[in-house]
């Protein structure tokens, strides 16, 4: 079971890997737009609690990353799109073993917010 353990303690690629997508609210991002093209209201919508602030920041951060890309509609109003990139599309895998294993390790502080499983 022990596979990590056969390799050296502190991986460059993995430490930046996670600092990519391991910042506040990244991880939600990702996961909203896994499976659709977002505008900013919808994300900000699906995703409560967070600030219009952060998920610009966020979003941006992604772009920059690569994992995200942004589409400017020009029509009147102008339209901004979201969605993953190939390289974003890549985490759908790592976001699922996230997923099942926060169902059965994180405990809510409130398990009554809770509405439903997060595994489809």
């Amino acid at each position: 079971m022990d596979t990590i353990g056969t390799r050296v303690a502190f991986c460059p690629r993995f430490h930046k890997a996670i600092e990519q997508i391991g910042s506040r609210w990244t991880g939600v991002i990702i996961r909203a737009l896994a499976n659709d093209v977002r505008r900013f209201g919808d994300l900000k919508h699906s995703i409560p609690g967070l600030s219009d602030r952060m998920l610009a920041d966020r979003l941006k951060e992604l772009q920059v990353d690569g994992i995200v890309e942004r589409t400017v509609i020009p029509e009147t109003p102008v339209r901004v799109e979201y969605r993953l990139t190939d390289k974003g599309c890549s985490l759908a895998d790592v976001m699922a073993a996230i997923t099942i294993w926060a169902e059965t390790w994180v405990e809510l502080d409130e398990p009554d917010a809770e509405v439903e499983l997060c595994i489809e």
